[in-house]
Parts: C-alpha cells; sequence; structure tokens
C-alpha cells in the first residue's frame, strides 16, 4: 500500500490530500488494483464501464478502430492519469473507444459512484475529491482541444510541427521527450507512419529538429512555428 500511495500522490485526483487521508480515501472509494501487460486491452469498446481508471505504473492509449481496422490513438495516459472519467461521468452506456496498455502497466479502478455520493464516513476530505475530479475532467477536455489543434491542420509537416510546438512549450524546453514511439505517433496525429518518418527526416536535414527515437530538439524555433504553409 505504501508504494501505491506514493503513486497515487502524483495525481491531480488526489491534490491537497495527505497520505493518511489518501490511505482512507483508497478503503472508502474500494478501490482494487491490476497489473496488465504491454498491448493488453484493458477496455474493450463496447464494454458498459462503471470503474474509472487511474495509472499507478505504465502508460495506456486510448484507442479508436474504424470499420477497416485502422486505430487513431485519441490520447495517451501516464502515470497518475486517469482513463474513462468522462464516459462513466456522462453515464455512457457502451465504450466508444478501446484501452489499451501502452506498456506493462498498473491500474487502479474505483466506482465514480462513490466519489460523487455522500461518504458515509463523513470524511471532510471527499470534498477536495469532487473538486478535484471536475479539475481534471476539464483539463481532458482542454487536452483533447489541443489534439484537435494538431489534427485539424491541412499537411502531415504543418501535423507534426504544431505536436512538437505544443510538447516543447509543455516541457518548457526545446529538448524533451514525447509519450510515443513512431507509429503511435502518426495514429495520434491520424498520418501515415511513412509520411511521418519521410517528414521528420527532412525536417531533420534542413536543421530544424534532431530526434532519436521518442526524444526531440527543436534547433530551429522560428521555422518550427512557422512552417504551418
Amino acid at each position: 500500500m505504501k508504494n501505491n500511495i506514493s503513486a497515487l500522490k502524483k495525481s491531480q485526483l488526489f491534490s491537497g490530500i495527505t497520505d493518511e487521508q489518501l490511505g482512507a480515501l483508497v478503503k472508502c472509494l474500494g478501490c482494487t488494483f491490476k497489473s496488465f501487460d504491454k498491448d493488453k486491452i484493458i477496455y474493450h469498446a463496447g464494454n458498459c464501464v462503471r470503474e474509472v481508471g487511474l495509472v499507478i505504473d505504465g502508460r495506456v492509449h486510448i484507442v479508436k478502430d474504424d470499420a477497416w481496422g485502422n486505430s487513431n490513438i485519441l490520447a495517451g495516459i501516464s502515470e497518475g492519469e486517469m482513463f474513462a472519467e468522462a464516459f462513466v461521468c456522462g453515464g455512457v452506456d457502451e465504450l466508444p473507444v478501446s484501452v489499451v496498455a501502452a506498456a506493462k502497466s498498473e491500474i487502479m479502478f474505483f466506482d465514480f459512484r462513490r466519489v460523487t455520493a455522500a461518504c458515509t464516513s463523513a470524511c471532510a476530505f471527499h470534498t477536495a475529491l469532487i473538486r478535484n475530479m471536475i479539475g481534471v475532467i476539464a483539463r481532458g477536455n482542454i487536452a483533447l482541444s489541443g489534439k484537435m489543434e494538431h489534427i485539424t491542420r491541412r499537411t502531415t509537416k504543418e501535423k507534426l510541427l504544431s505536436y512538437l510546438s505544443e510538447q516543447s512549450r509543455l516541457h518548457n524546453s526545446n529538448d524533451f521527450e514525447i509519450p510515443f514511439d513512431r507509429q503511435g505517433l502518426a495514429d495520434y496525429l491520424s498520418v501515415e507512419r511513412s509520411a511521418l518518418s519521410a517528414e521528420m527526416s527532412k525536417l531533420k536535414a534542413d536543421g530544424v529538429i534532431n530526434y532519436r527515437k521518442n526524444r526531440f530538439v527543436i534547433l530551429s524555433i522560428s521555422d518550427c512555428h512557422n512552417g504551418f504553409g
């Protein structure tokens, strides 16, 4: 439990809640912990979901498949972040997406109804939990809007530069790691992997960016921010 408490403290959901309160809250919410190997499906599209998941360790992808089997990564969920909260909160009967472990992961599950219902133990920190949950859902919507900013660009180059510019801003550095491998980034930006690789190679040759695996360095800020044409 000690390791779990330490991991949970990274989550915005438990901001302002002490270790002692967090231990009580885990019991109050009836939390369960499960491990998943890489590529294991945590939730299938079409499932009726009543529990929210929170990543304790590892990483998961929210994936939407079309009728032809093409996958689009809608979001990458890192340690301390939640998934399925919007669908559970919205009372969606069938999950429209799948949730897949992008690495070996440990997930905490809890019943969302226990967050919003009056606490039988009358714990004073339950109000903080509700406030934090609202903030988490709001930030999730903001993140989705950010993705729309990238994928609505016209070309693969524009989508890539838009995404890298945002990551540079979020990391407050021109040198950063992204949470996707090459195929994952292509799926996230809704482009062909071969087209993405070609654009990355061109930008590297032109001295705009440098990269190795999932680590990127923006070398030319003006080109990166103005290269949407």
